[in-house]
């Protein structure tokens, strides 16, 4: 992995990004770039001024946290952008320019720097990144190993997209795969193609010579679905597609990769799915 991007609004959770980049990168000898945006939208001037006065006071922030983790990583470097504009556009952008692998962001913040941008942008920078986007929420418990990560699939064509990747990961951090079949219908006809496509994950996964288990499970939303089975198994990570099947209980409650990144108590790997020509599916 080349260069990790972490979106940087000086909340606790974007700190939290920071610390799960540097653990990535201490894996991958990847480098980190963190991304502060001066937003147009911005209005809260509590922390930071106006004008040059805000970037100013971010560039002194942002270094002193570069001064502070830069002795966390083992081989890479850490360095920083301030960036002006809307804050997904500049970190996608960014992470265009610099051909990032990766993009870490926190999801929310409580009071003082943490009522910036973070919360209401994360799930934006997850539309618009060019590349995989991790999302993490406030709290979430570093002091234990990435060990499970939970890859949901179900009958849509671009839900193995994500395998490949989550397959890297889960072979950097020597950590086990639980494959979720999703059964969102009685229909026979979509069940066994879940089923075709979890056996096509479990033959890739056996052929990388990475640890998995696989469950199959009935689920009206698939978002509550899966986050219940994470907290069972205590999974460290869930993989989704940015565009999944589409089930009643999704249409009312918002598109499913955005139900997972707002409500997911643990991180969530975002990926973009590829155009896939339909005789090819």
């Amino acid at each position: 992995m080349k260069e990790i991007i972490v979106a940087i609004d000086f909340s606790k959770g974007s700190l939290y990004a920071l610390e799960l980049a540097i653990d990535i990168a201490n894996k991958t000898d990847a480098n980190i770039m963190m991304v502060w945006v001066d937003s147009e939208t911005d209005t809260d001037t509590e922390f930071f001024g106006s004008g040059s006065e805000a970037r100013n006071d971010a560039k002194m922030h942002i270094e002193k946290i570069q001064t502070e983790y830069q002795p966390k990583l083992v081989n890479g470097t850490l360095s920083y952008k301030l960036r002006k504009g809307r804050v997904y556009s500049e970190i996608a952008n960014q992470a265009k320019y610099n051909d990032a692998e990766l993009i870490i962001a926190g999801t929310h913040g409580a009071s003082g720097f943490e009522k910036m941008w973070m919360g209401s942008n994360a799930f934006r920078i997850v539309t618009y990144a060019p590349c995989p986007v991790i999302t993490i929420r406030y709290g979430f418990n570093f002091n234990k190993k990435l060990e499970k990560i939970i890859l949901p699939i179900d009958s849509s064509a671009d839900t193995r997209q994500k395998v490949p990747f989550t397959c890297k990961m889960a072979k950097y951090f020597g950590a086990e795969i639980h494959i979720l079949g999703l059964y969102t219908t009685t229909l026979k006809a979509i069940r066994r193609k879940v089923d075709t496509y979890v056996e096509q994950v479990e033959k890739y996964l056996n052929e990388n010579n990475v640890k998995h288990v696989t469950s199959f499970l009935e689920a009206d939303n698939t978002t509550t679905t899966t986050i219940e089975y994470s907290q069972q198994i205590n999974a460290d990570l869930v993989v989704i597609m940015t565009e999944q099947e589409k089930t009643a209980a999704n249409f009312w409650l918002g598109p499913y990769a955005q139900q997972m990144v707002n409500n997911s108590p643990i991180p969530v790997l975002s990926i973009q799915p590829i155009e896939i020509n339909n005789s090819a599916r």
